[in-house]
């Protein structure tokens, strides 16, 4: 806390002890006030406007420091300037002084509330700016919320002064007026439950649950209005339909058959999506392979000497596709007809916000139904390069047809994918260039992360070109030259094979979202229940972003499941909280939650505790002695608020940390649980161990060691 907010604070302090210390309270009591009712109107009467403006000031400043005395100020407006007067006191007063008191909250802990439970006050925030208003009038309307409660407790939201005042004197207005009243007809009182009786406290909170009740019938007239024009069915073939048998599809589909939801899957290609037919699976069967090449260069540490590996590539592709076939039953047709979905190879298509039409070998089928969720997934976006389009160019989509091992390939792009395949192809024997425009590859870790694997890659052959632009494909009788620029020299690179890896965009087009007009920006636009413009149609997955791995589109598929079967009844808000990713190239690099570069990023305090790899009794028996795990907490605390690995087995030895994040386990609870000796989990405690090292007491320990000194003598 700084100086400025130390001087405010102590004035409040000294403010409140005073009011207490002089027992100015005394003259804030019903007996007081009716005591001494006659002479008080008699000063008023003397200098009325003088009169009105002190006690505007007095009730303002009372409630600002949140003292007691607001209900009798309240009755003596009435009693001392009449309703009309009286009410227009103390609906200002009691406004101002409620705005003063949230605005000193908001200046003395907002700061300090919002770095300590960031994440929550987040969520919190969002909420307050789309219904601030319905929540903070339901709540001023409610004699049972204490008003001096909420003023300090909305201060720390992002909620606007001037919203928070005129809501407050607004909800305010007819309590005060039932007070203010009560006051003209004050020789009836003789304590204050003659005026709240048990009939008036429960219109009270029936008037207060009318904004929430408004805010529900306004989001009916919404959706009303959304349909207009849709005829609705009166019966429905199915409750649920979903587009796409992707990760996303597939556990959709799965949940609903499992609470007897009647559901039909719909997949125009092949079933399981990218990640078994053209990504996860075939890439992680490529990079085993290409591990196996690579033993030769390293066995001999260890004291075993390999001939150099020959490659059989197209024996390697067939390996790859093996692996497809052997996890395919996994997601196949009677897999998931066997689990009570019903499932159509076909083309389907939106024609209303209740009806699919799927094209199959049979013809049309029409289905109603009473949901809709879009998993279309993405495919690899193929960036406008001139000359790229005339040449057969290679994607994840239809690498794995090859057969043939190209002897010169360029890869386009240094995110994951472009890594791992990088790597893969290299260490399988082809000349692999590799190009990217930034200044790293895997621009969304951290620097020193991102450093291990570029230097692998370049021991393992691949020319990493940072920083360069590819600007044309040229193709001629000698072949295809790719011609790139770097610090504004350009430079032109031959190849057999360009592979582009830039990225991948969501399939939102050929199934009818444009006709219905559902709003998309490079992924389908939803809410926080995955909700399209139709709360009946939602969408999951990589069609649905924000991110792009298999683990979060069967995670959001949940959330998309459970809220199309169960709406309106119980719907849950998409967690984000805690998504871990992983690159699987060697080493691997796995990371959960903030890293140092997104802390940066969203201006949040960090405290960056590291073990590194290189000394773990286990990296150094299997010769992985490389590489590190680092670990963001609150500073001064043992919270975690992200960790990144770098080193062999990366991405198993996260799911600690992922755990720990999920169910708010600190470092503390880590360096407490017993971990096998020895194994590569051995480095998760190790970190813990440097957390609890640096923020050990020294305090303490010199007066322990001043005890142990005194019982040596």
């Amino acid at each position: 806390m700084n100086s400025k907010r130390i001087i405010v604070a102590l004035i409040i302090a000294a403010l409140v002890a005073s009011f207490f210390v002089f027992d100015i309270n005394q003259y804030l009591t019903l007996e007081s006030l009716k005591n001494n009712q006659q002479a008080l109107a008699e000063t008023i009467e003397a200098n009325w406007l003088v009169a009105f403006v002190v006690y505007l000031l007095i009730y303002a400043s009372a409630t600002a420091l949140s003292v007691p005395g607001a209900a009798i100020l309240t009755l003596g407006a009435g009693a001392l300037f009449g309703f009309g007067w009286g009410l227009l006191l103390a609906s200002f007063a009691s406004s101002i002084g409620a705005t003063l008191a949230f605005l000193a909250s908001r200046f003395l802990l907002r700061d300090w509330v919002k770095s300590t439970f960031s994440k929550k006050l987040e969520s919190i925030d969002q909420g307050i700016e789309r219904d601030g208003a319905f929540y903070l009038l339901s709540l001023r309307l409610v004699p049972l919320f204490p008003f001096f409660i909420i003023n300090l407790v909305m201060g720390v939201t992002s909620i606007k002064t001037w919203t928070y005042y005129w809501v407050s004197q607004l909800g305010m207005l007819i309590g005060t007026a039932v007070y203010v009243n009560a006051g003209t007809q004050l020789v009836e009182i003789n304590q204050l439950s003659d005026i709240v009786s048990g009939d008036l406290i429960l219109s009270f909170v029936l008037l207060g649950i009318f904004p929430i009740l408004a805010k529900f019938m306004l989001s009916a007239l919404q959706q009303r209005r959304v349909y207009k024009g849709w005829k609705k069915p009166k019966q429905f073939d199915r409750n649920l339909v979903v587009i796409g048998a992707g990760a996303a599809g597939l556990v959709t589909a799965y949940i609903a058959a499992a609470v007897k939801a009647k559901v039909t899957l719909v997949e125009k290609h092949k079933m399981g999506g990218d990640c078994l037919n053209t990504g996860c699976v075939p890439s992680k069967s490529l990079l085993h392979a290409s591990k196996l090449a690579h033993i030769h260069h390293i066995s001999q540490n260890a004291g075993v000497n390999y001939a150099p590996p020959k490659v059989d590539f197209a024996a390697v592709m067939n390996k790859v596709h093996s692996v497809i076939k052997a996890i395919e039953p996994h997601d196949s047709v009677e897999r998931y007809e066997s689990l009570g979905v019903h499932v159509a190879i076909g083309t389907a298509t939106i024609v209303s916000p209740w009806q699919v039409d799927i094209q199959t070998a049979d013809g049309v089928q029409s289905l109603t139904t009473r949901n809709i969720v879009i998993a279309t997934g993405a495919r690899a976006f193929i960036p406008n390069i001139p000359g790229l389009k005339d040449i057969d160019y290679l994607s994840a989509d239809n690498l794995w047809e090859i057969r043939e091992q190209p002897k010169r390939l360029i890869v386009l792009g240094g995110g994951p994918i472009g890594c791992e395949l990088s790597q893969a192809f290299a260490r399988l024997g082809t000349q692999v260039t590799q190009i990217e425009k930034s200044e790293q590859i895997l621009s969304k870790e951290d620097p020193d992360a991102a450093l291990y694997l570029q230097i692998q890659l370049e021991k393992d052959g691949v020319d990493l070109r940072l920083n360069t632009n590819a600007m044309a494909v040229e193709t001629s009788t000698d072949g295809n030259v790719l011609v790139v620029e770097h610090d504004g020299k350009r430079e032109r690179i031959a190849f057999d094979k360009i592979l582009v890896a830039v990225g991948r965009q969501a399939n939102l087009s050929g199934f009818g979202l444009e006709k219905l007009g559902i709003e998309t920006d490079r992924t389908v636009i939803t809410n926080e229940l995955l909700q399209t413009k139709y709360p009946n149609i939602l969408a999951a997955g990589d069609v649905a972003g924000p991110y792009q791995f298999t683990h979060t589109a069967s995670h959001q598929a949940w959330y998309a499941a459970v809220n199309a079967l169960f709406r309106p009844f119980k719907t849950f808000k998409v967690d984000y909280s805690v998504i871990p990713w992983a690159t699987f190239a060697e080493p691997e690099i796995a990371t959960v939650g903030l890293n140092e570069n997104s802390a940066k990023q969203q201006g949040v305090e960090v405290e960056v505790t590291r073990y590194d790899i290189g000394g773990l009794d286990r990296a150094l028996a299997d010769d992985h002695a490389r590489g590190f795990v680092k670990v963001l907490t609150k500073p001064g605390k043992d919270t975690i608020l992200g960790a990144t690995i770098v080193g062999a087995n990366a991405g198993e030895l996260l799911a600690e940390f992922v755990l720990a994040m999920k169910h708010g386990l600190g470092l503390n609870k880590l360096l407490g649980t017993i971990h096998i000796y020895p194994t590569m989990a051995e480095a998760n405690k190790n970190v813990a161990g440097n957390w609890k090292k640096d923020h050990a007491p020294q305090k303490l320990l010199a007066f322990v060691e001043q005890f142990h000194t005194w019982r040596r003598h």
